[in-house]
């Protein structure tokens, strides 16, 4: 509101001049050209003023960002660990939720209660509506935040027992938002490993089903990605994301939903990509398309921050429960 209230006061200083003025032009106090010179006086007053209320949009946007910047700046920084940290080498992936409660305000708990027992190898599906603390769980699980009560624990071994590099490091995700940087591909696959020999960087490209787009590419595995890694198609980058993960030859596995925005062929590839990276690791799938988990092992169906239901496929379709409803759902015609 500042710049037209400024423009208001500027015109209300030139309606009085000019009705003063010609007053007295009309009394022989003054001529016609003083008056136009106080016009001009007018607006040579008014105009920095103006300038002034033209930045202060600028000006208030600093100041808020400026909050947001020292607000970061205060948070606190994560704890070191000042003990010996138990070693990741001999790890298998089990994983387990012992009663674990969480909420990102003291007073708001989002996750109630979580309890669940992951075996080595076996594929979990984690499904349910928004909001039913999917992606906390995740967090929670890569330490981004401690748990409020409970254990989360990893071969026996409470998370917190690790070194925050190392618990990281037993884990890959494939996220539905694919991140690449500017370089070759070759750079951003090996990304995964850094001391990764050319070999090895091709060998996961050819089992993530990217060697062969890869060598169509001016320059193969030389071709420069640019900076919005825009030269290259969404299915693309995916499938190098997925050979960068194959490549970190991580523990334990997260994947997001991964093909909801690519072509039904490039889907069949991605998904023979997950398969091949999925073997023989603990997966976390976070679903939003029910169809492509019906070969989980385990599909934990969240509702408002718990376990709601839990079984394979086939068992939670005949319970009918919430997961069938969901799943129906998804097949109903408008």
């Amino acid at each position: 509101m500042m710049m037209p209230i400024m423009t208001f006061i500027g015109n209300i200083g030139y309606v009085l001049v000019s009705i003063m003025g010609g007053w007295l032009a009309v009394k022989k106090a003054i001529e016609v050209g003083d008056i136009l010179s106080f016009i001009q006086y007018v607006r040579q007053f008014s105009q920095p003023i103006a300038q002034v209320a033209q930045i202060s949009n600028v000006l208030q946007s600093t100041a808020a960002a400026s909050e947001r910047v020292f607000e970061f700046l205060e948070e606190q920084e994560e704890i070191e660990e000042n003990y010996d940290p138990v070693g990741t080498m001999n790890i298998a992936g089990q994983v387990s939720f012992e009663d674990v409660r969480f909420g990102y305000d003291t007073d708001k708990i989002v996750i109630k209660g979580f309890n669940a027992d992951i075996k080595p190898g076996q594929r979990v599906a984690v499904v349910g509506p928004t909001g039913a603390g999917k992606t906390t769980i995740v967090k929670l699980l890569m330490r981004f935040y401690d748990v409020s009560s409970g254990r989360i624990l990893i071969d026996g071994h409470d998370i917190r027992e690790f070194c925050r590099d190392d618990l990281r490091s037993m884990f890959g995700m494939v996220l539905q938002d694919t991140w690449l940087f500017n370089g070759t591909i070759m750079e951003n696959i090996r990304y995964g490993r850094l001391d990764a020999a050319d070999e090895e960087v091709i060998r996961a490209a050819k089992t993530a089903h990217a060697h062969s787009f890869i060598k169509t590419l001016p320059h193969g595995y030389n071709m420069e990605i640019n900076e919005e890694a825009g030269n290259i198609s969404q299915g693309q980058k995916q499938l190098l994301t997925i050979a960068r993960a194959i490549l970190a030859d991580p523990k334990i596995l997260i994947l997001d939903e991964a093909t909801s925005s690519v072509d039904t062929r490039t889907e069949v590839l991605i998904q023979r990509a997950m398969e091949n990276l999925m073997k023989d690791r603990t997966s976390f799938i976070i679903a939003h398309r029910l169809s492509t988990i019906r070969d989980a092992d385990l599909i934990l169906v969240m509702k408002d921050g718990d376990i709601a239901e839990h079984g394979n496929h086939e068992e939670l379709l005949a319970a009918g429960g919430f997961y069938a409803s969901l799943y129906n759902s998804q097949f109903e015609s408008p």
